[in-house]
């Protein structure tokens, strides 16, 4: 599954959840926890059966930000499920076993509603998760691993600047790469959201670390990270070079080569066949959002 972007919306605020699907991201999270007032959690976990299919109206996936709360978690985990979630966000994770005890709470829900079962994206908040995070990362229903920028910064005693988020969040990205799960982030914060320069600059910079997409917290920055996690034009010209040239090689039994000057070998065609196979799936994905 490719997704490139995840745009969230409050839970509480209904107007927000029926254009969520026409803003163009690859994901919707309806969040449950920091954009919703204490006053509005419980009515907000009860909309869910109405906000994730609203959300998910033109085929998006549908992601529930949970409050990790022991009076919440697993309620709002169960509601999700119900309403037909993609996956859970799951804030403030420091261990793996967090994970399985969701996972062993949702088993029997998706037996009972005969669905697939919903997969875990955690948000790794604090100095205790950053270094659990390979741990965290090989946990039950893993489906992609993200920092949360600000919730990081004020464990840390620090401001979210991109010089204090650069270490933690390398570190949960490289602990996704290392479990074989997608990589969420940028290494900012998310809530200067109108700074779009920042957010473009941003967001090119996550893609050359290898992260796969980003949140973001307002439909403006869809586009920028849509158009940051794909392939452009150029890059795709570049790999189907590099592709045709490595086949020449070999037709002849060459195995390293240059083109234009460049050295060629094996790592550098891995890396133009990926390229390939993402601009590929993101073709495919906008035929059938379009189809």
């Amino acid at each position: 599954m490719i997704i490139r972007s995840l745009l969230y919306v409050p839970g509480s605020n209904r107007r927000f959840i029926e254009k969520a699907h026409t803003r163009g991201a690859d994901a919707i999270i309806v969040d449950l926890e920091d954009a919703v007032a204490a006053s509005m959690k419980t009515e907000a976990r009860d909309a869910l059966a109405q906000s994730v299919p609203l959300a998910g109206k033109a085929g998006t996936p549908v992601f529930v930000r949970v409050n990790n709360t022991q009076e919440r978690l697993l309620a709002d985990a169960e509601a999700a499920c119900r309403a037909g979630s993609f996956g859970l966000y799951v804030p403030k994770v420091e261990t793996g076993a967090l994970l399985q005890q969701l996972a062993t709470h949702l088993e029997p829900i998706e037996r009972e509603l005969g669905r697939k079962r919903t997969v875990f994206v955690p948000l790794i908040e604090s100095p205790a998760g950053v270094f659990a995070a390979a741990e965290i990362g090989r946990g039950a229903r893993v489906f992609a691993l993200s920092g949360g920028g600000e919730d990081l910064a004020t464990s840390m005693g620090a401001k979210p600047l991109p010089q204090v988020l650069n270490l933690p969040k390398q570190l949960i990205h490289l602990a996704a790469k290392a479990a074989g799960v997608l990589s969420f982030g940028l290494l900012r914060t998310v809530a200067d959201y109108a700074d779009l320069d920042g957010m473009r600059d941003a967001a090119n910079e996550a893609r050359l670390f290898g992260f796969d997409g980003a949140s973001c917290i307002h439909p403006s920055v869809v586009p920028i990270l849509n158009a940051a996690f794909s392939p452009s034009p150029e890059e795709i010209d570049w790999a189907r070079k590099v592709i045709a040239a490595d086949k020449i090689a070999a037709d002849v039994g060459q195995g390293a080569h240059t083109i234009d000057g460049y050295f060629v070998d094996a790592p550098i065609v891995a890396r133009a066949q990926a390229i390939l196979v993402l601009a590929d799936s993101i073709d495919k994905n906008s035929e059938t959002a379009h189809g």
